[in-house]
C-alpha cells in the first residue's frame, strides 16, 4: 500500500518520489487531483509538495486545514509555473520527481507503471503517461512529437514509447536529471517550458519515454485557461497563445542543433509574422497581432543576445547525434494539421 510521507517526521527514510503539484485557485480541481494520488496502489513511499501560486480562492486554506501531510509552500506574489515547479522540487526529498497539474488526476497504478518503467528503462530521462481526456476518457496523447517549429505532436501509437517531449502535467523524471537540467528557466514564466526541458534533455543524450500502460485524465486547460477543442473549433486565449508562441521560439533557437537551425528560425518568424496578418484579417481586428504575434517577434529580437548565450552554452553540452535528435520529429507543421481539422482558432 502507498504510504504518504509526512513532512514533519523524520528523513531516516526518504521518501521514493516527491509529487509536485503546481496550484493558482484550484479549489475545484485539487480534492480530485490528490484523492487519485491517496489512491495509489503498491508499496511506495511518496510525498506530496503543493506550490500556492498566491491564489486569492480558499485552495490554499484548504489544503492547510484540511491535509496537513501535505507540504505546503506559499508565495507571496504570483511567479508561474516555471518559478513555482523549482521551488518544490528544490525542497523535495524523493528520488524521483513527479510534476502533475492540479486539473489532472493519476489512474491507480500510475506510480507503479512509472518506477517499474525506470526498472525496464533505466537509460530513459523523462517520462509520463498515456493522457485521457477527463470529460470523454478519449486518448489525448501517449506523450508528443515535435514539428520542426516546436509544436506538439500528440502521438496515438501505442507500440511507440520513444516520443519527443511530454507535456507538465505528468512528468516524471529521477531528481538528480533535473538537477543536471537546471529545471525549468524562470524566465518563461509559464507555457512550453516542457517543451524547452524535454528538447534540453534530448540534447544531453536522454531520452523520453511514455509508459506502455496505466495513465491520468486531465481537465486541459482548466489551470490556464483555452486549449480545448468545443464544438470542432480550438479555443484558446490571446495570454496562452503569446506565452506559448515566445517560449516555443526560444526553445527553437536555443536548443536545435547543427546551423541549419538559422534558416530555420528565419522561415519560424517568417511564418509566425504571416500568421498574424492573415488571423488579424479574417478577425477584422489587430488583437492577434498586437497580442501574439508583435510581442513575440519584439521580445525575440531585443533577447537574442541571452538567446545565443543560451545556445552556446546549450550546444556545448549536446551529446546527441542529429539524426537521434530529429528521430522524433514530425515535418509536416502541427499548425496546418489543426487549422485543416479546426479551422481558424477562436480567441479569448
Amino acid at each position: 500500500m502507498a504510504v504518504v510521507f509526512k513532512p514533519d517526521v523524520d528523513l531516516a527514510e526518504r521518501p521514493k518520489v516527491s509529487i509536485c503539484i503546481a496550484n493558482y485557485n484550484g479549489m475545484s480541481l485539487l480534492p480530485d487531483c490528490l484523492d487519485s494520488i491517496f489512491r495509489q496502489e503498491g508499496e511506495h513511499m511518496f510525498e506530496i509538495i503543493v506550490h500556492d501560486d498566491a491564489s486569492t480562492d480558499d485552495s490554499a486554506n484548504w489544503l492547510e486545514a484540511e491535509h496537513r501531510n501535505v507540504k505546503l509552500l506559499r508565495s507571496e506574489s504570483n511567479v508561474g509555473f516555471c518559478v513555482a515547479n523549482n521551488r518544490m522540487v528544490n525542497v523535495a526529498c524523493g528520488e524521483f520527481v513527479l510534476l502533475l497539474n492540479n486539473d489532472a488526476a493519476l489512474f491507480a497504478d500510475a506510480l507503479t507503471t512509472l518506477l517499474d518503467d525506470v526498472l525496464r528503462e533505466p537509460a530513459s530521462g523523462i517520462r509520463t503517461l498515456p493522457q485521457y481526456d477527463w470529460e470523454s476518457s478519449v486518448l489525448v496523447d501517449r506523450g508528443c512529437l515535435l514539428d520542426p517549429f516546436c509544436n506538439p505532436v500528440p502521438n496515438l501509437e501505442v507500440t511507440r514509447t520513444s516520443v519527443a517531449m511530454t507535456i507538465g502535467a505528468c512528468l516524471f523524471m529521477r531528481r538528480s536529471i533535473w538537477d543536471d537540467l537546471g529545471g525549468f528557466p524562470a524566465w518563461m514564466d509559464s507555457l512550453a517550458e516542457d517543451v524547452y526541458l524535454c528538447c534540453q534533455a534530448r540534447l544531453r543524450g536522454h531520452a523520453i519515454r511514455v509508459a506502455t500502460g496505466s495513465g491520468y485524465r486531465h481537465r486541459q486547460g482548466a489551470s490556464f485557461g483555452g486549449n480545448r477543442v468545443q464544438d470542432g473549433k480550438l479555443h484558446s486565449t490571446f495570454r496562452r497563445r503569446a506565452l506559448s508562441e515566445r517560449n516555443k521560439t526560444a526553445s527553437l533557437v536555443v536548443l536545435t542543433p547543427a546551423p541549419s537551425v538559422w534558416p530555420l528560425v528565419a522561415l519560424h518568424l517568417l511564418l509566425l509574422a504571416a500568421e498574424g496578418i492573415v488571423l488579424s484579417v479574417l478577425m477584422r481586428s489587430l488583437a492577434p497581432w498586437h497580442g501574439i504575434y508583435a510581442p513575440t517577434l519584439r521580445w525575440t529580437f531585443s533577447q537574442r543576445k541571452m538567446l545565443l548565450s543560451r545556445r552556446r552554452d546549450e550546444q556545448a553540452q549536446r551529446n546527441t547525434g542529429l539524426r537521434r535528435y530529429f528521430a522524433t520529429t514530425r515535418f509536416l507543421p502541427q499548425k496546418l494539421r489543426l487549422l485543416r481539422r479546426h479551422g481558424v482558432p477562436r480567441l479569448g
